[in-house]
């Protein structure tokens, strides 16, 4: 089970992320974090698919921004690489970016790699979470942490209900710390690779 992790990269020697087995800076040296967000979403991921291999794609240096371009690179390395799992949490609601996603979209899909996207948070659509062939992804912070819970979107897609909080640091109380849909994405992706690594 191999997992990219598109994000401001991932501090791998942090205790809640065990190590990764590989990564690229898309446009950048390396794929060190230097911002946190990457690393806390890898930590979610690593807590529910401890046996996945994971990889980090860093877009985001000094600030969670990136071009439409680096997110495009990112995802066409996952499908050169052959992942079977890619997350993101981030996404677009630019709509001048639909053309480019979906294509990009078409080539995970026919490679069978699996992007797991926020499809919705307060009423707006995100992309490319809410592009057919995305696995999307919804808050809800009243589900366990440990769960997700399947909700039909009514277009013959099936979204996830899944908890924004992180994983849990001593000492912090779940509302000090980072929370939102990004983590009830890492949360999905989570969850979705424990079950493929008990399949394989």
């Amino acid at each position: 089970m191999r997992i990219a992790i598109v994000d401001s990269g991932v501090h791998a020697a942090h205790p809640h992320v065990n190590g990764v087995a590989g990564g690229i800076g898309i446009g950048f040296e390396d794929y060190i974090d230097r911002l946190g967000h990457g690393t806390c979403v890898t930590a979610v991921i690593r807590e529910k698919a401890p046996e996945a291999e994971l990889y980090a794609v860093k877009i985001f240096d000094r600030k969670l921004a990136a071009s439409i371009d680096k997110l495009v690179a990112a995802l066409r390395w996952a499908v050169e690489q052959k992942m079977n799992l890619v997350n993101l949490s981030l996404g677009t609601t630019n709509q001048n970016h639909a053309a480019i996603l979906s294509e990009v979209v078409a080539e995970a899909v026919a490679a069978g790699v699996r992007i797991v996207a926020a499809y919705e948070d307060a009423g707006t659509r995100w992309l490319p979470g809410s592009l057919p062939g995305v696995v999307p992804v919804l808050l809800d912070f009243s589900v366990d942490r440990d769960t997700v819970e399947p909700c039909p979107l009514g277009n013959g897609q099936t979204a996830y209900r899944a908890s924004g909080y992180p994983r849990p640091m001593p000492g912090v109380a779940p509302e000090q710390n980072l929370k939102g849909i990004s983590f009830a994405v890492a949360n999905v992706t989570g969850v979705l690779g424990r079950i493929e690594c008990r399949e394989r």
